[in-house]
């Protein structure tokens, strides 16, 4: 694997670097909740149970098969910092982790990159990415008028990450073979998602150099007769997966992966697992087993995707850091902006601006 040797588009950089000089304003309010909030938690997109299925669920066990076998992760982190005039003015960092060769653990950042982004800009910074992968670079004119259609800069935010983050993963599938490549979120997508083209290929690239796709969620609200799916299998004193095969995507809805209940070793915590859809259920239940035989699991979670989690996710004080970076290179003065509800409200106005 040459994972070191991997690096964003140099046009990422220089847009980044533009977007900052072109803030005209020399005042950044900070907004509420506070920069230190982190936005990014994907969001979880729930298919539909076809009537009821029985709690008489059959688990199946799960054997650690420890053979070298690469585990690769990838996080992405967005934060706001403050509002122009103009636009939201933000940061974003990724960090891609691996293990191989016994305990090695390498990690790789990328950032963190501040960025502007206007209603004049917001289709130039999601069309950089598109102009790197082909297949999403014949959809720019839909792009387009959507985004001339639905101007929402919260909303240019959540695709800048996520595009980010699809773009780093195929770019691992692409460069290594024979490995796991770990996912924080999951596999299914709306059929107005930017993203489901994005995933598709990086599925169909990692299939194609002999790679495995899983996708974990931290928390679901995926439920079964009532139940949420993480609860049917904790009881369970032994690794285990439990699949769920009686659900059907809405008409809107693509469902690219297949679901799984996993419980990764003997601690109480389970989580929802998404593997490829078009690959076998030996399969995935193998790629597990090789995960749990190669990497490190604490509390039930992988620790290459946990520390690709702490690599990517900026702390207060990197917030102060590059407030302190952007005022000193560039003018720009971050303000606080007045709480409206507490001035109105008092200690009633507890709830967070928008």
């Amino acid at each position: 694997m040459a994972l070191e040797d991997t690096i964003l588009p140099q046009q990422f950089t220089e847009l980044s670097i533009r977007t900052i000089k072109n803030i005209h304003a020399a005042e950044v309010h900070q907004t509420q909740p506070c920069a230190t909030e982190e936005t990014t938690e994907p969001q979880e997109i729930l298919p539909i149970f076809q009537g009821q299925t029985t709690l008489q669920l059959k688990t199946l066990p799960l054997q650690p098969k420890p053979d070298q076998t690469p585990v690769i992760a990838v996080d992405v982190a967005s934060i706001r910092l403050g509002e122009t005039d103009a636009g939201i003015l933000l940061a974003l960092r990724a960090a891609t982790t691996w293990k191989q060769r016994g305990t090695v653990y390498r990690y790789l950042r990328f950032g963190p990159f501040p960025i502007h982004i206007t209603d004049k800009n917001q289709y130039d910074i999601l069309n950089l990415f598109h102009e790197h992968n082909q297949a999403q670079s014949q959809q720019r004119n839909t792009l387009f008028h959507q985004l001339t259609s639905l101007p929402d800069l919260n909303q240019t935010q959540t695709r800048i990450t996520a595009l980010l983050e699809r773009w780093l993963q195929t770019q691992i599938a692409t460069q290594t073979r024979n490995s796991l490549i770990l996912l924080d979120g999951n596999l299914t997508t709306t059929a107005t998602d930017q993203t489901t083209t994005a995933i598709t290929r990086l599925l169909q690239t990692a299939r194609s150099n002999h790679n495995t796709i899983l996708a974990l969620t931290k928390i679901t609200r995926l439920r079964l007769n009532g139940h949420n799916i993480t609860d049917l299998i904790q009881r369970d004193p032994r690794p285990c997966l439990l699949q769920l095969d009686n659900y059907q995507p809405s008409t809107n809805v693509h469902q690219l992966g297949a679901i799984y209940v996993a419980k990764l070793n003997h601690s109480p915590y389970t989580f929802r697992l998404d593997t490829d859809a078009d690959i076998s259920g030996q399969e995935a239940v193998e790629a597990v087993e090789h995960l749990i035989g190669n990497d490190l699991i604490t509390d039930g979670y992988p620790e290459t995707l946990r520390l690709a989690h702490i690599y990517s996710t900026f702390t207060a004080n990197e917030v102060i850091g590059i407030q302190r970076f952007l005022a000193h290179t560039y003018g720009i003065k971050i303000a606080q902006r007045p709480n409206i509800r507490r001035l109105l409200f008092g200690p009633y106005g507890t709830r967070h601006e928008s």
